[in-house]
């Protein structure tokens, strides 16, 4: 057979491969169905925010209740590996402290009781503070049960949070991609990754996505998405 024939063989061969394999699309998850919604000491309703349509998240929980149960669990969605997308806002909410900083965030492979999720989140403002340690603690991994931000910056200095710009109450686009017991921050459409994690302390779990705030925080969600 000639180089030329076998060339056009493999050519056409992959081309019907190509034709036969489906085009996975990212998946539109919407925020306005209220019904499949799963709100954990959260207060939530759909808004207008800075122009597009929102779903706001606010903190009514009780004084002294933890970062790990303040989600709106998005109960359509069973995610293990792949790739979240998301527009995201927070602030400080009224009357907030002075330690407050609009945290927010996206937390995935959460358990159906909450008991158990990955995530990462933002604390806008310390992305323009005048301290370089703020800035330093602007994005964070936390991982629950047994890995909240204060132990692991105590055990791990530097190396699940770190820097990115950041404007508080200002749409945010964030991107995080998961594959086995690693995953990947992207903040505000940069190519190369915000914040690294390697080890994902729940190692290889599956379950839902949520939308997550810490406390005195009002945030606003839009345009999730999903993709193998």
């Amino acid at each position: 057979m000639s180089t030329r024939l076998l060339i056009s063989l493999l050519c056409s061969t992959l081309s019907i491969v190509a034709a036969r394999t489906p085009t996975v699309q990212a998946q539109t998850i919407s925020l306005d169905a209220m019904d499949q919604l799963k709100l954990v000491n959260v207060k939530a309703e759909k808004v207008t925010f800075k122009g597009r349509k929102a779903l706001r998240v606010s903190d009514p929980a009780a004084a002294g209740t933890g970062d790990e149960e303040q989600l709106v669990i998005l109960l359509k969605t069973d995610f293990q590996d792949g790739i979240i997308e998301v527009d995201l806002a927070g602030e400080p909410g009224p009357n907030a402290g002075e330690g407050a900083r609009g945290f927010v965030g996206i937390a995935f492979r959460v358990a159906a009781d909450a008991s158990r999720f990955e995530c990462f989140y933002l604390r806008p403002t310390n992305g323009r503070a005048e301290d370089q340690v703020r800035r330093n603690h602007s994005a964070q991994y936390i991982s629950n049960p047994g890995f909240p931000w204060h132990m692991l910056r105590k055990e791990f200095p530097g190396k699940y949070e770190t820097y990115v710009d950041l404007v508080a109450g200002e749409w945010t686009k964030v991107k995080i991609e998961v594959r086995g017991e690693k995953a990947s921050l992207y903040v505000n459409g940069v190519e190369q990754p915000t914040m690294l994690v390697n080890d994902l302390k729940q190692k290889q779990t599956k379950g839902a996505i949520a939308l997550w705030i810490g406390t005195r925080t009002v945030a606003h969600f839009s345009n999730v998405r999903i993709s193998p």
